[in-house]
């Protein structure tokens, strides 16, 4: 059992169940939800968006296989709470927002709570980081409908992709997408439930969220 209240079940990864104990979920969800921080269950963070199930932070933290000296691509930084644990385990992350003040409040959030090794990007996380390209791994945390092409060409050769895929519904499957040269090769792990990636069109985020939501760093 963990400080969550359940146990992590199958997650076997001695060094992501240290990291998910380490890290203070309570301080990455609104003030409202905190007596909820340590369920096992999603919560709202504000802005149409929501902070994953621990059991599920773990498990695809777990899939990606981190490394100590590994460089990871994040798709989807909402509140900070998956940046914070990868950033427990690998030596770099760099973790994509769309939506403007949820970047700003990760960031301020990671700061303050000393994560030096992680870098919050504003943009369009369906076409990755390529400045920072090719990544050890590379999380993503919102669904899109079919697995980006940019992500898969910015993998290192060797590396892996975890990425829930599926409609918009809440309704999706996990899988894992490995490069092995100009191979690629992918599995279905679980379905899963995320809300959909959102795409920069016409220069703004296209998903319904409120813009005069709370803010409650």
């Amino acid at each position: 059992m963990s400080r969550f209240g359940f146990s992590l079940r199958d997650v076997r990864d001695e060094r992501v169940i240290a990291a998910m104990e380490r890290v203070p979920r309570h301080l990455f969800v609104p003030e409202p939800y905190v007596p909820q921080a340590y369920g096992d269950h999603p919560l709202p963070i504000g802005y149409g968006q929501t902070i994953s199930q621990p059991y599920i932070v773990a498990v695809m933290t777990e899939l990606l296989q981190p490394e100590p000296t590994d460089k990871i691509l994040e798709v989807g930084a909402g509140s900070g709470y998956q940046a914070a644990i990868l950033a427990e385990l690998v030596a770099r992350v760099y973790t994509i927002e769309i939506i403007p003040a949820l970047a700003k409040e990760a960031r301020e959030r990671l700061a303050r709570l000393g994560y030096t090794n992680v870098e919050v990007i504003e943009g369009d996380g369906y076409l990755g980081y390529p400045e920072q390209a090719p990544y050890d791994g590379i999380i993503v945390t919102c669904a899109p409908d079919h697995i980006p092409p940019p992500l898969v060409e910015q993998l290192a050769d060797g590396a892996r992709l975890v990425i829930p895929v599926g409609p918009a519904g809440y309704h999706q499957d996990l899988w894992v997408v490995e490069r092995h040269g100009t191979e690629v090769r992918s599995r279905k792990v679980m379905g899963v439930a995320f809300v959909p990636l959102v795409r920069r069109l016409g220069g703004q985020p296209q998903t319904p969220y409120e813009d005069d939501e709370e803010d409650w760093l």
